[in-house]
């Protein structure tokens, strides 16, 4: 069994959508989220965090990372 030490920290990977709204996929974890608006979409991953690590506080990361992608085209004319 592995346990991790609780200064660990979750990266969620996090892509803005066309429409507006925000994805995100943990490295490491199965955990995935979406909302509407930023505010909408950090408190999602704090509660699916919380959720994951229901019963296992002693798992519980120190810090949530959220880093998002962002593409951003530049025409050259």
């Amino acid at each position: 069994m592995i346990y991790f030490s609780s200064r660990y920290e979750l990266v969620f990977e996090v892509i803005q959508e066309f429409d507006g709204g925000y994805v995100a996929e943990c490295a490491g974890e199965t955990l995935f989220r979406q909302a509407e608006n930023w505010e909408e979409f950090r408190r999602n991953v704090r509660e699916v965090v919380s959720a994951y690590y229901s019963g296992q506080p002693e798992n519980i990361p120190s810090s949530i990372c959220l880093h998002l992608v962002r593409d951003e085209v530049l025409l050259t004319a």
